[in-house]
């Protein structure tokens, strides 16, 4: 049995980071520069937030909001003596320039606004991208009481909550009111955006504080070129444009693979630890609303018509990616974007960001760069079109932390609308939009692109989750050891879905299927049921 690799975000960042054509990862130029000194203080009736430069005021908030109720409970613990000196936080080292570095110009950090306005110092120790629930772990079993908040994988949530590690914040969201389901400034999706991302068997134990929502990106300057239009016009009899459907995506990809000239089809990954993310996205669309993993008695669904299928298809996507693609991962992928060697791809919502910008000099694609929602399947309903959740940095309030309400309510005021839009905006780490708050910011449209922006948004309507129970990594290297076999040749596409089928039922065992079976009936909640007109 193979060892599932897991491939850090440090280490995909550092290769990134020898790869010309990604240099802007560290470089955040292309923005343009905010006047400094342009907000002095806080606008009429605002308590608290940034000041310092041009839009400040964004970013600050009133007394009746989720960040003016954080910040005045924090306030009433610390006056009756119930608050922390400090305040410890266990961060993905990628992630943390965006809270500890100042931006834009004349801003304070998010670290010297909180500790500001609170007294309470934040203390932030940077964990190794890919190990953060490994040390989460250490800490729960060894009692160590390092951390007052872990920042985890979203859907470790369900092993964390069994273990006991992290604390039901059921009570203090009923206390303060976060208001992640606010129709004009909350998550996208609204109640089922908030169960996608915070909840575990219908209570909250965590606090987004990422947007890994995987969207799809195209070469306009391919697809916009008059004899391309033609070409692949007279070949399929219809028009050239971003895909609707999986039929469609395979023959555009096709119709652009030329290995000769250096331009692959697309570069959607492969590889370990990430190509099944785009397997999901082919077998979820299978059925309307949405072709399940699991059924309600915790039976997998994958050993069946749909699961070969979409299995099948999987491997035949090989002929149009890199020969290599198997072992590409993320810096590979971006990379070769950067270069012009890819017709379309699928990748993180900051492809655009890194890529089409005028810092970036050794990109090839700047100005070239197209957004499109996912492909999908037609059914007699209509269009259905599938994306997928991965990795996502959730925050969650540590059993062992001695003040649990004070960590909550800084989950609360750094993952609300307003300060969150003004941390996302900030080049300085990997956490991307997902609120509906962010796609509108200007700042944020800057930073992401606005043809993007909008794209992502609607991504994130008709994104599925991918496994939030116990046993969700086991679940998933089971899984992703045989969709590895088949794209080798070494096994066919029905043995790996019935080898998948015969793990998923000894680790359902193993883990408890009364528990697994509540656990799958509330994560439906957080499906999309959004179809599109075919």
């Amino acid at each position: 049995m193979s060892k599932i690799t897991h491939i850090s975000r440090r280490k995909l960042l550092s290769t990134a980071a020898q790869t010309t054509t990604v240099v802007a990862l560290g470089a955040p130029m292309y923005l343009s520069p905010f006047r400094a000194g342009a907000a002095t203080g806080l606008a009429a009736d605002m308590i608290g937030g940034p000041t310092g430069f041009d839009g400040a005021e964004r970013y600050q908030y009133g007394a009746d909001t989720p960040e003016g109720r954080a910040i005045e409970a924090i306030r009433s613990l610390k006056s009756a003596g119930k608050a922390p000196k400090r305040i410890v936080l266990g961060l993905s080292d990628g992630s943390v320039g965006q809270i500890t570095k100042p931006f834009p110009a004349g801003a304070p950090s998010i670290k010297e606004l909180w500790e500001k306005e609170t007294g309470i110092t934040l203390d932030i120790i940077g964990v190794p991208s890919g190990q953060e629930f490994t040390k989460v772990m250490q800490d729960v079993t060894t009692k160590g009481g390092a951390f007052d908040i872990y920042a985890v994988e979203w859907n470790r949530l369900g092993d964390l909550a069994e273990t006991g590690g992290i604390v039901n914040l059921d009570e203090y969201v009923s206390a303060h009111k976060p208001e992640w389901d606010n129709p004009e400034r909350g998550y996208v999706g609204g109640e089922k955006g908030v169960s996608l991302l915070n909840n575990y068997r219908g209570s909250t134990y965590g606090v987004s504080l990422d947007g890994d929502f995987q969207t799809w990106n195209h070469r306009t300057d391919l697809f916009n070129d008059p004899t391309e239009q033609k070409s692949f016009a007279d070949k399929h009899g219809y028009a050239l444009k971003s895909p609707t459907t999986w039929k469609e995506h395979d023959e555009i990809a096709a119709f652009f693979h030329r290995p000769d000239d250096g331009l692959f089809g697309c570069t959607d990954l492969r590889n370990q630890g990430w190509g099944y993310t785009n397997w999901y996205q082919r077998y979820v669309s299978m059925a309307a609303p949405n072709q399940f993993l699991f059924d309600d008695d915790g039976s997998p669904l994958i050993n069946s018509e749909q699961g070969i299928l979409a299995t099948e298809e999987y491997i035949k996507s090989l002929a149009h990616h890199s020969p290599d693609a198997i072992s590409w991962g993320w810096p590979e992928q971006y990379g070769n974007f950067a270069n012009g060697g890819a017709a379309m791809t699928c990748a993180f919502s900051n492809l655009p960001k890194f890529l089409d910008n005028a810092g970036n000099s050794g990109s090839k694609v700047t100005g070239k760069i197209g957004s499109h929602l996912p492909p999908g399947r037609v059914h007699e309903e209509g269009l259905v079109r599938r994306t997928v959740l991965w990795l996502n940095l959730t925050a969650s309030v540590s059993s062992q932390s001695k003040h649990p309400e004070a960590c909550y309510l800084l989950l609360q005021w750094l993952g609300s609308s307003r300060i969150y839009s003004w941390m996302t905006a900030n080049p300085g780490g990997y956490f991307d939009p997902f609120q509906l708050s962010n796609f509108s910011d200007p700042l944020v449209r800057e930073t992401y692109h606005g043809y993007h922006m909008d794209i992502v948004r609607e991504s994130v309507r008709r994104a599925v989750p991918t496994i939030n129970y116990p046993g969700a990594t086991a679940f998933h290297n089971a899984l992703d050891k045989n969709l590895v076999a088949s794209l080798t040749g070494s096994i066919s596409a029905s043995e790996a879905m019935a080898n998948t089928e015969r793990e998923w039922k000894r680790i359902a065992r193993r883990t408890g299927e009364d528990k697994l079976v509540e656990a799958i009936k509330a994560n439906k909640d957080a499906w999309p049921d959004i179809i599109d007109p075919a």
